[in-house]
Formats: structure tokens, C-alpha cells, sequence
């Protein structure tokens, strides 16, 4: 599904405090994003060297803490984004925190320094619901946002 990342910047505000950059960010792109096939979107923070803990997100409760063994660990530690067509593909490794996502998108974010602190995530209970187009204009909107370099 085609989303358009340009008009979302628009929404985009920035904000000195980490944690209400990251707030203020999932409740802009929620409702338009929401629409586009988007059951979920929030932040996993680093809090410790194996270990992620959930931060702001949109719209319901979501596994926390959690290894990085999964989809939001294979980002933070490649520094890359990550877009999984299908989430059975990721077999063992994958963390269900909803049963009916089938397909997931993570965007590492980067300190001054190139250190991932954290990492954006979003699911879609519909298969192939993420391209690399999605991983650009993310990566662009949360640039915006100053939530990664």
C-alpha cells in the first residue's frame, strides 16, 4: 500500500525531551497511518545490553521487556532497517506480542555518535504490508522528529 511520507511531515514537531518527541510522534502519524494497514506502532528502548523495553506506541499494549533476538533486535544491532514481508519467515526468532500481525517494519535510531538507542516499530496483520519505500520515509519522518541522525 502506497503511503505518503511527504504529507506526513507536515506533522511532524519537534521537541527537546526524548520521550515527548517519541509521544508526540506515534499520536501524529497514528491516525493517518492507522488507515493505511498499520494495527501498531510505538518505540522499544535500549535497557540493557540484551534487552528492550517498551516506550510510546499507538494503540494498544505490546510485549515488554523483550531479547534481541527478534525483529526490533535484528535492527538495533545492524543498525538497518528492517522490513519483514511475511513474520512467519522469521521463524523461531519472531516475538508474537499480536497473533495477527503478519508483517513488520523496525527503524533503528541513532544517537550523535552512530549508537542505536532504540528502535521505531510497526506491524499490519496483512502480508507485504511494508516496502523499503515505508523504511525511507520512516527513516525520514523520524530524522525530522531529531529521534535518529
Amino acid at each position: 500500500m502506497h503511503r505518503d511520507y511527504a504529507d506526513l511531515l507536515k506533522l511532524i514537531r519537534v521537541t527537546p525531551d526524548r520521550r515527548h518527541a517519541m509521544q508526540a510522534f506515534v499520536d501524529a502519524l497514528w491516525p493517518a497511518l492507522n488507515k493505511t494497514g498499520v494495527s501498531w506502532m510505538g518505540f522499544y528502548l535500549r535497557s540493557g545490553p540484551d534487552e528492550l523495553t517498551l516506550g510510546p506506541r499507538r494503540d494498544k499494549p505490546a510485549c515488554s521487556p523483550i531479547g534481541l533476538h527478534g525483529a526490533c533486535g535484528q535492527a538495533l544491532i545492524s543498525k538497518k532497517p528492517l522490513v519483514v514481508r511475511d513474520v512467519a519467515e522469521l521463524g523461531a526468532g519472531y516475538i508474537a506480542c499480536d497473533p495477527m500481525d503478519q508483517s513488520e517494519i523496525v527503524i533503528p535510531l541513532l544517537d550523535e555518535n552512530g549508537d542505536c538507542w532504540g528502535v521505531f516499530d510497526a506491524d499490519s496483520h496483512e502480508i507485504g504490508a511494508f516496502t523499503n519505500a515505508d523504511a525511507d520515509g520512516l527513516t525520514a519522518l523520524l530524522r525530522e522528529a531529531e529521534l535518529t541522525k
